[in-house]
């Protein structure tokens, strides 16, 4: 069985975003089944998997358009933006 998994929903820079909070850097089948299971939730928009490092630093994997913004907010930011969960 699948455990829920917490989302954000949001807008960067006039572009759907759906955040999704995973434990560490996710594999690429792990990544693609994250997409369905957030398209079958109705979700739209750019997926992207967002972690804490060691340090507390957010990483992610993100369409490069995005990078910036994920490079410069907090995990601690991302986190308060929480709208959901994956089922």
């Amino acid at each position: 069985m699948q455990s829920a998994v917490q989302v954000a929903a949001m807008d960067v820079q006039d572009v759907k975003v759906v955040v999704v909070f995973v434990d560490g850097r996710p594999a690429e089948d792990a990544f693609q089944e994250l997409q369905r299971r957030a398209k079958l939730a109705g979700l739209e928009g750019n997926m992207v998997a967002v972690w804490p490092d060691e340090f507390g630093r957010t990483r992610f994997l993100a369409p490069p358009e995005q990078h910036a913004f994920f490079q410069a907010v907090s995990y601690r930011q991302l986190r308060a933006q929480i709208s959901g969960t994956l089922p």
